[in-house]
């Protein structure tokens, strides 16, 4: 019984937290992350591919787009309550890259093929802090391959579809009390899987300064392979957690309505609502490979949440431009469930960027975000780190810097 309720612990907050809000990761172009990622209804070079297809029906002949997203994230946790002592995340620094292909076909027909990693980073606090028994590193990566057709119906208006093959590896460490034994034992899961989806986009320009935007990224499931090591007192060796563990896990549906105007003829606003379904997490089940072992399940109580994007662009002459833009995202974890594998919190984001085109043929994109993390204090924590006895109750604060680069060749 005790190897199980270690066990499934350990998996609840592999299968969850590291694919909270703050693992998902939508800077995948220097140009629309200069614009706060506000582009699903500009998306007018090939990172459309990502933000809404349909926009690559703008896109004439044949063009290749290659970048790369620095992340470096802070945080530190005070606590636990009553204690004010302060612990701080290391530092790490995390770089998803992003390749995009479009080709015109015809007139009206068009394809894409998109590489990204859209979900991923980590956490990685000392071995010997207060809350290893909750965390002491986390380390996700996923691999995202999305190929994509588009059509131009209408001068006016472009449909797309894409379909979506992804492959996510994990690795999960922290340690376990080996209670009523005295000890503690460190236990580390790696695991791997894969998963299936779709993409969907529409594009409707009803004027040459006024556009609609509309991007779907499906539900991806993936179906998770992994193993379970562990080292601790060799007397209590049959107790640790160890052997074969299967799950499913489903990263949310997104939404995002956008708008683009342009009041000037050098001056583009953009604006963008996100729609991020992660009450898809309403329980998760375990499944061990081990037929001595009893198959589990947990609710989990995750709420769909939003982020909002504004954002513009200057054209101060024909080879440079210059953006800007801010973004408010609503962290889906509740009060009582937040942890140090995920420090979440609700946070603004400040962005700014340019664009400079070498050749006729030669586009280079940069651009930065600063994303603030609110002030998060837990008084009502759910989440225990002394063997169930003691909540971890305390203050959480986040930021992250991110660093967006693409070079962009037009054939």
């Amino acid at each position: 019984m005790y190897k199980k309720i270690l066990l499934l612990s350990f998996l609840i907050l592999f299968s969850i937290r590291t694919f909270g809000g703050g693992f998902q990761i939508n800077e995948h172009g220097a140009r629309a992350m200069g614009m706060s990622g506000a582009f699903t209804a500009l998306a007018n070079d090939p990172s459309a591919l990502f933000f809404n297809g349909a926009g690559i029906t703008q896109l004439s002949g044949t063009r290749f787009m290659i970048g790369a997203t620095l992340i470096s994230p802070k945080a530190s946790f005070r606590g636990p309550s009553p204690a004010i002592a302060e612990y701080k995340l290391k530092d790490q620094l995390f770089n998803p890259v992003n390749v995009y292909v479009t080709h015109q076909a015809t007139d009206w027909l068009y394809f894409g093929i998109a590489f990204n990693n859209q979900y991923g980073l980590g956490t990685k606090w000392d071995s010997d802090w207060v809350g290893r028994f909750l965390a002491v590193e986390t380390d996700l990566k996923t691999y995202y391959i999305n190929p994509t057709m588009a059509i131009k119906f209408t001068k006016e208006l472009s449909l797309s579809f894409g379909i979506t093959y992804a492959i996510g590896t994990v690795t999960i460490n922290r340690n376990a009390l080996l209670t009523p034994f005295a000890g503690e034992a460190n236990v580390n899961l790696e695991g791997d899987g894969h998963a299936t989806g779709f993409t969907a986009g529409a594009l409707y320009k009803p004027s040459e300064t006024v556009s609609f935007g509309l991007s779907v990224r499906s539900e991806n499931t993936f179906n998770l392979k992994g193993d379970a090591t562990s080292k601790g007192p060799a007397a209590l060796s049959s107790l640790l957690p160890k052997g074969g563990i299967e799950a499913k896990l489903t990263t949310p549906l997104n939404v995002t309505l956008g708008t683009a105007v342009k009041p000037l003829c050098n001056l583009t606003v953009t604006g963008d609502i996100q729609y991020i379904g992660w009450s898809s997490y309403d329980k998760l089940a375990v499944d061990f490979t081990d037929p001595k072992l009893e198959d589990l399940s947990a609710v989990r109580d995750y709420q769909n949440t939003f982020i909002a994007r504004v954002g513009a662009e200057y054209n101060l002459c024909e080879c440079l431009a210059v953006r800007a833009g801010v973004l408010f995202d609503k962290n889906p974890v509740k009060d009582e469930m937040v942890e140090p594998t995920l420090p979440d919190a609700n946070r603004i984001g400040l962005n700014v960027g340019l664009g400079y085109k070498l050749t006729s043929n030669i586009t280079v994109d940069a651009a930065y975000l600063f994303l603030r993390f609110s002030e998060r204090t837990i008084t009502n924590s759910k989440v225990s780190y002394m063997d169930g006895l003691a909540p971890f109750n305390g203050t959480y604060n986040s930021s992250a810097h991110l660093f967006g680069f693409n070079v962009s060749y037009n054939f």
